[in-house]
């Protein structure tokens, strides 16, 4: 009888034992498990963008147990609409300016997560090897929307060749913003995703870092870059009632992540980097 009560225990005693084990390894899986939401739809603009959200902040965010689902815009209305009702829970495409000024147009509450790499502004000429060799009154294709229009005259202003009217908003800015213009320089406006084609029918044209590597184009061979402020830099964009999700914290963790560094050192070369990758690096 005493026997058959120490085998009992002794079984009941292991059986208690495998199930510690397997609250344990449950329990250890469990907190693999990304916190609050597991699938995440990020939305971006096709080309450099969405790339970058594809090869280095998907792999990042998988490894945080997350499903990431990347959708493509081609367009800069949609992105932040899918964003406001829902369809997306971030988007990568926009810089502080626009994403401000849509959201006061649109009654939209938007919130920044973290600022991200941008491929800058260039003046592109076919016709001149450098800015000194502009000739006087010479055509340039420029933005037609005020906040890239406002980035190509900095540019021209930073070199030297014009000079703004020091209270120029950069909301409304335009060429009759410009006091003095020392090469006499004949402007073009054209709608921005057409600036490319403008490099082969005009002297220069300033194309944003996108649509020239949308087209192909070598941000290296620009006669000159953008000096860029982290204003005019694209952020990662959520909803501004999602800011204290946990699935916020882990994108930004992604983008600050020397994983996500590397990954554009290799890949996204000519990318200006936002300011404080760059006080991390010093």
């Amino acid at each position: 009888m005493m026997k058959k009560w120490l085998m009992a225990l002794a079984l009941l005693l292991m059986f208690g034992a495998l199930a510690a084990c397997g609250n344990s390894n449950s329990a250890s899986e469990s907190s693999a498990e990304p916190k609050g939401k597991k699938v995440l739809t990020i939305g971006a603009t096709s080309g450099p963008y969405s790339d970058m959200v594809n090869k280095a902040i998907k792999p990042i965010l998988e490894k945080k147990g997350y499903e990431v689902k990347v959708v493509e815009f081609s367009d800069y209305i949609q992105p932040n609409l899918a964003l406001a009702n829902g369809d997306l829970d971030a988007n990568l495409f926009q810089h502080k300016i626009y994403m401000e000024n849509f959201a006061k147009e649109h009654n939209l509450d938007l919130s920044e997560v973290i600022v991200v790499p941008t491929a800058p502004m260039g003046i592109y000429s076919n016709k001149f090897k450098t800015l000194d060799e502009v000739a006087d009154g010479s055509e340039i294709a420029i933005p037609n929307d005020p906040t890239n229009l406002a980035r190509a005259l900095l540019i021209l202003q930073d070199h030297g060749l014009i000079q703004l009217d020091p209270a120029v908003n950069p909301l409304t800015v335009s060429e009759k913003d410009v006091k003095k213009n020392v090469k006499h320089l004949q402007f073009k406006p054209i709608e921005a995703g057409q600036l490319p084609r403008t490099v082969e029918s005009v002297d220069l044209a300033a194309v944003p870092g996108n649509f020239a590597l949308a087209a192909k184009m070598d941000l290296t061979d620009a006669l000159a870059l953008e000096n860029m402020p982290d204003d005019y830099r694209n952020r990662i964009v959520v909803n501004t009632k999602d800011l204290n999700q946990p699935f916020v914290n882990d994108l930004k963790e992604a983008v600050e992540s020397k994983e996500f560094e590397k990954v554009i050192d290799q890949e996204f070369q000519g990318f200006g980097k936002p300011k404080w990758m760059l006080e991390r690096n010093k």
